[in-house]
């Protein structure tokens, strides 16, 4: 089975989502036959790609849903309390997200899939947890390091636009395909849910599609920042 999850490192969502894909795959009977792939995906494209004009996520929250983005991001760091996740909100940066779904998919030239979902998952810690500005190549090549890629191999690949084109194809395919919130899992190519759905709803659609009873997979809709999806 193909699995393809949308997701944008700048969407705490799509962080939550993914641990609880994670937790409702271990519990899948047919999970070493199941494909995961990461897809690229940009909240906010028109970011600058400049490190230095990144802005905290509190006041970039505030001016975009006003008063009441307190609460929702409380939320969202209880949600995420729940799955085992310390959202750092005082921390969080605002910043483009595009040099580093070219070090996702760099990662997976080196290193497979399995490289792929760790520089994913170092890319949304440092994102939420540690207060990283995922726009630096600094940053970027001690994240990547830390994940077992080669220092000299990944500092040439940031200074380069090697992958640019690539992520930008994803990025249309996105579009195309009319995802406009994050994440969204596609399955076999066929049947897209969107959400960080509950563990235990992720592993009923593992199996409906596994039963090719793909027509009784669940949609749901992605509100802006709001519930279990971020938007554009």
């Amino acid at each position: 089975m193909k699995v393809e999850i949308y997701s944008d490192v700048a969407c705490p969502w799509c962080y939550i989502g993914k641990k609880r894909f994670e937790k409702a795959l271990a519990a899948f009977p047919q999970r070493d036959a199941v494909e995961i792939t990461y897809r690229a995906f940009q909240l906010n494209p028109d970011l600058s790609a400049d490190p230095s004009e990144a802005r905290p996520q509190a006041d970039y929250l505030r001016d975009r849903f006003g008063p009441g983005y307190k609460a929702m991001l409380d939320r969202v760091v209880e949600v995420a309390a729940g799955e085992g996740i310390a959202f750092n909100a005082d921390a969080a940066l605002v910043a483009s997200t595009f040099a580093a779904h070219r070090l996702v998919w760099f990662a997976e030239q080196e290193g497979g899939s399995s490289l792929k979902a760790r520089m994913v998952d170092a890319l949304f810690k440092a994102q939420f947890t540690d207060g990283g500005n995922v726009a630096d190549p600094a940053a970027l090549l001690a994240l990547a390091t830390g994940v077992g890629l080669d220092a000299e191999r990944t500092r040439a690949f940031l200074a380069s636009d090697a992958g640019a084109s690539e992520v930008r194809e994803e990025l249309e395919e996105g579009h195309a395909l009319g995802i406009t919130g994050v994440p969204t899992f596609v399955f076999e190519g066929k049947w897209g849910v969107s959400g960080a759905q509950e563990a235990e709803t992720f592993l009923r659609i593992l199996e409906q599609v596994e039963g090719e009873m793909g027509a009784t997979v669940p949609e749901t809709a992605a509100p802006a920042c709001e519930d279990d999806a971020c938007a554009l």
